[in-house]
């Protein structure tokens, strides 16, 4: 049986320069765009708005064992108040050794949570994007495009 998950979290039509122009706090605005730039660079794809709030890039059909599916994003950051989100979808776990390169950071599951892009060695996090997009491709074959 075939569950398509009904996610809140869905694909806008809404800008990604507009989104990020629109940030108030100059210091946030800075990093989201430098962010984008980021991610455009490592991941060769074009941003699209999730939600309002988050910037994603690729698409991610994901279908577990449960036989639960769904749609959603690859890689991506959203812009949160006190800190900046980081979504690698496939998780963290696996990159202890590289995250304790990054700098001062929180995790969640697929989440890093960074103060400011300034604290963060960058080419660490280009690392840990390019090793998270490979390892979802890896894990899901033909699912991510």
């Amino acid at each position: 049986m075939n569950k398509k998950a009904e996610l809140k979290t869905k694909k806008t039509r809404q800008s990604v320069t507009a989104f990020l122009n629109a940030l108030e706090d100059a210091g946030q605005k800075k990093d989201a765009k430098a962010l984008d730039k980021l991610f455009r660079e490592v991941t060769g794809w074009k941003p699209k708005m999730w939600d309002g709030s988050m910037v994603g890039y690729g698409d991610w059909h994901y279908k577990y064992d449960s036989g639960r599916e769904g749609d959603f994003f690859v890689t991506g950051f959203s812009p949160r108040k006190g800190n900046i989100s980081i979504y690698i979808m496939i998780g963290y776990a696996d990159y202890s050794d590289i995250l304790d390169k990054l700098g001062p950071h929180k995790l969640g599951k697929s989440c890093l949570y960074i103060k400011h892009l300034d604290d963060i060695h960058l080419p660490t996090l280009k690392k840990l994007i390019k090793l998270g997009v490979r390892d979802l491709k890896k894990k899901y074959p033909g699912a991510v495009q």
